[in-house]
């Protein structure tokens, strides 16, 4: 009997990592770090690497990210993030600021096959902004690419709109189906988004579009995950993490299924 219940647990866990191995279920989180400050404005990277340890993401897509700036301390906030939260870092540079640089990050479970950080149109005195795009490889052997980006934070939405389009001309002929997330600064009805839904499909609902902004009273959603081609994703589950210490913006985790 108690060979026969031994055999039984081996081969749940065998089927367990089998189904684990092929999984094409990834889980996505977008965050805008407010540059490691806190809302507290005390520096604080452990309860930034708090939210993302708890959500367990396969990738992150981080906005507002200093590399070794002398707000930050002279850290490089994608690599200690990714150090404690045990995932692999990139940083691309947006712009040279503070004595280091500002820009993009991400952080993935798995290995990068390619990188590329695509400089997006800006009006002349605005800040720069960014998309970098990673390839990589799930464990059940697809190719995906994910993106991360943050677009333009002023009330006129030139610059939005025209970061929206470079977006949709650059990465709308990828070779393999492709995530995009990332605080696009725009509401779900604005011009922009409707820009970028021309390509993209979002993982949020028009009835319930999951407030992100600000965190101690989400009354916005400025935060997406959004994929494309359209046949190729399902959304699983979707969710807000609000810690109103850690950002002022709520992370977006979306647990996506890749179609094969």
């Amino acid at each position: 009997m108690k060979i026969l219940l031994t055999l039984a647990f081996l081969l749940f866990h065998l089927s367990s990592f089998a189904q684990e191995k092929n999984s094409r279920v990834v889980k996505v989180l977008s965050f805008n770090i407010l540059h490691g400050a806190t809302t507290k404005g005390d520096f604080d990277l452990d309860a930034i690497a708090k939210v993302i340890i708890e959500a367990n993401p396969d990738f992150v897509a981080l906005q507002e990210v200093d590399y070794k700036t002398k707000r930050a301390k002279g850290y490089d906030l994608v690599t200690e993030l990714g150090w404690r939260a045990k995932l692999a870092p990139l940083f691309a540079r947006a712009m040279p600021y503070d004595g280091g640089e500002y820009g993009e990050g991400v952080l993935s479970r798995y290995t990068f096959l390619q990188t590329r950080n695509v400089p997006l149109p800006y009006t002349p005195g605005n800040e720069p902004r960014a998309a970098l795009e990673i390839t990589t490889i799930l464990p059940s052997g697809d190719t995906i690419a994910f993106i991360g980006t943050h677009l333009d934070h002023l009330k006129e939405d030139t610059d939005r709109i025209q970061q929206a389009k470079e977006i949709n001309k650059v990465f709308s002929n990828n070779r393999y189906p492709t995530i995009l997330a990332g605080d696009l600064n725009g509401e779900p009805e604005s011009t922009p988004i409707s820009i970028l839904e021309q390509i993209w499909t979002p993982s949020y609902d028009n009835k319930n579009p999951a407030f992100t902004f600000p965190s101690d009273n989400p009354i916005k959603k400025i935060d997406y995950v959004m994929y494309y081609p359209q046949n190729k994703w399902r959304v699983l589950k979707k969710e807000v993490i609000a810690d109103s210490i850690a950002s002022d913006h709520c992370a977006y985790l979306v647990t996506l299924e890749l179609i094969k």
